[in-house]
């Protein structure tokens, strides 16, 4: 008899953008003391349709219970895993100036799960120094790093000549995702992820939803 093959469900990137989403919703409910929600008290919070959420969250198995709605805290659990982030995470950051700064001060990463072990930079006047309690090292310290914590997680807050090289270095000492700021979309191949945050553009797009408000 011929084995079947498990089909993997394709989950469309406008889900997983609203994963994390439903995670700050969820954590802020049990900080506030509630249990339980359903979808009809969680989309009035959200301003999503109640069908938007149940949709969404059946594309991971649907987690609530009819008539009872979702356990607030076992759905914040579920998610966690679905984003991975249910275990520690250590992460770099490369670029010790003012942005790369104050994601390193950024005390919700902890918060979350993501550990940074150290920030890079080629000044060195900044060696040795601590954002909060992470120390700024010397770029040549990179690997050795990397390799020790088994870092997996980069954020890149450099300017785009040396970005590449950077992340190059980056991917063959193991590292498989970039949170790149840079201002440049990096190429890396199928087996990196990465996510390219580019700040001017959302500031931009901010100013046209201005601009047609005025315009209306």
């Amino acid at each position: 008899m011929k084995e079947e093959k498990k089909v993997k469900r394709e989950i469309s990137q406008a889900v997983i953008q609203r994963l994390p989403r439903y995670y700050r919703y969820l954590e802020d409910l049990m900080e506030q003391g509630v249990e339980r929600i359903s979808s009809n008290e969680l989309s009035k919070r959200m301003k999503l349709t109640a069908s938007q959420i149940r949709q969404d969250l059946n594309n991971f198995g649907g987690f609530g219970q009819q008539g009872y709605g979702y356990n607030i805290r076992n759905l914040h659990d579920e998610i966690a895993k679905i984003l991975n982030i249910d275990e520690a995470q250590s992460m770099i950051i490369v670029g010790a100036g003012h942005l790369g700064q104050a994601l390193a001060n950024y005390t919700n990463f902890r918060k979350r799960g993501f550990f940074i072990r150290a920030i890079f930079d080629r000044n060195p006047e900044l060696y040795r120094e601590k954002v909060g309690d992470v120390e700024i090292l010397p770029m040549e310290k990179m690997e050795e790093v990397v390799q020790t914590y088994k870092i997996r997680l980069a954020a890149i807050c450099i300017p785009k000549t040396p970005a590449v090289e950077v992340v190059e270095q980056l991917i063959r000492n193991g590292v498989v995702g970039i949170w790149n700021f840079a201002h440049v979309d990096l190429e890396v191949p199928e087996n990196v992820v990465i996510e390219n945050v580019h700040l001017s553009e959302s500031l931009m797009r901010l100013s046209y939803r201005v601009g047609e408000v005025y315009r209306r």
